[in-house]
C-alpha cells in the first residue's frame, strides 16, 4: 500500500497527516540507506498514531525504538534502526541533548514561560521534547540541531535571567508528579461512568465529552461511551487534563464495582 493510501486509511488530514507522513519517510529513508533516522519529539497521540501507521504500513516494532531522553518521558522521538543497530544500542545514535537553564527562585517560572520563551526565539514545538520545571531550574530535552543555539543565545525567559549548561542522562531532575488518589464505586467499568468519576462531573456530561470527540483513551481518540477501561488505562480530555484508572477492585453487594482513580494535578 503506498504512503497516500496509508494515510488515507488512517483518516489523516491537515498537519497531523504532514507530520504522519514525514514518520513514514524517515523509516524509508534508514531502510534505504542503512542508518539510523530520528523523527522530530511527538506528543503521546501523535506516538500512538505513529505506531499504528508503522503498523499498517507492515514496519515491524523490532525496526524502531521510542525515546524520550529519560524513563517515564511524555514527549517521544521515533529512532528507526538499521540492520546493524540493535535496540538496546540505539540511545547511543539518538540525536537527543538534555540541557538545564538555572534561574533565581524568586521567578518562579513555569513550564509555560520556558515554553513561551523558546516559541519567541523561533524554536518549533517538535524540536523541544518534555519540559522539567523545578523550583532554580528547568531540564529540558530537545534535538541537537536547535541545543547549540540555546547554549550561545538563550539568555532568560520571562524576566528571569538563564543559565544554560549541557546535562548527562544521569544528572537529570524529575521532578515529583501531583496527583490525587479517588476512591469510588461505579455501576460498569464503562467509559462514560469511570470518567464521570474522573473528570468530576455527571455521567450524561462526561457521555457528552466521549461523544464530541474530546476524549482519549491510552492516547487514542475514543468516541464510544460504552467502551470498557481496564485497570493502568489512562483516560484524557481536551480542556479537563488526564487521569488512570488505577485500581478495579470487587463488586458491592448493591453490584456496583470500586475503584481508584489517580487525577494527575
Amino acid at each position: 500500500m503506498d504512503k497516500t493510501k496509508l494515510l488515507d486509511r488512517m483518516g489523516l488530514a491537515g498537519e497531523e497527516r504532514m507530520l504522519l507522513a514525514g514518520v513514514l519517510d524517515r523509516a524509508e529513508h534508514a531502510r534505504s540507506r542503512g542508518i539510523p533516522v530520528a523523527t522530530d519529539f511527538l506528543s503521546p497521540s501523535q506516538q500512538m498514531q505513529g505506531v499504528d501507521l508503522l503498523r499498517l504500513a507492515g514496519i515491524a516494532e523490532t525496526d524502531y525504538v521510542l525515546l524520550g531522553g529519560y524513563e517515564g518521558a511524555e514527549r517521544k522521538l521515533f529512532l528507526f534502526l538499521p540492520d546493524w543497530l540493535e535496540a538496546e544500542d540505539a540511545p547511543s545514535q539518538s540525536p537527543i541533548r538534555l540541557l538545564r537553564a538555572a534561574f533565581r527562585a524568586e521567578y518562579a517560572l513555569t513550564h509555560r514561560d520556558f515554553l513561551g520563551s523558546l516559541m519567541g526565539m523561533g524554536i518549533v514545538r517538535e524540536k523541544v521534547g518534555d519540559i522539567l520545571v523545578g523550583s532554580e531550574s528547568a531540564d529540558l530535552i530537545v534535538l541537537d540541531t536547535v541545543a547549540e543555539f540555546l547554549l550561545q543565545s538563550w539568555s532568560g525567559a520571562g524576566r528571569a535571567k538563564l543559565t544554560l549548561t549541557s546535562l548527562s542522562p544521569d544528572e537529570i531532575h524529575i521532578p515529583e508528579t501531583k496527583c490525587e488518589e479517588v476512591r469510588d464505586t461505579v455501576s460498569s467499568l464503562r467509559l462514560d461512568a469511570v470518567a464521570a468519576t474522573g473528570f468530576k462531573t455527571a455521567r450524561g456530561k462526561a457521555a457528552d465529552l466521549i461523544t464530541g470527540g474530546r476524549v482519549q483513551v491510552n492516547w487514542r481518540d475514543c468516541s464510544k461511551p460504552d467502551k470498557l477501561l481496564a485497570a493502568g488505562d489512562t483516560v484524557s480530555a481536551r480542556g479537563l487534563g488526564k487521569f488512570q484508572l488505577a485500581e478495579v477492585g470487587g463488586v458491592t453487594k448493591k453490584g456496583r464495582t470500586s475503584i481508584v482513580v489517580k487525577r494527575y494535578l
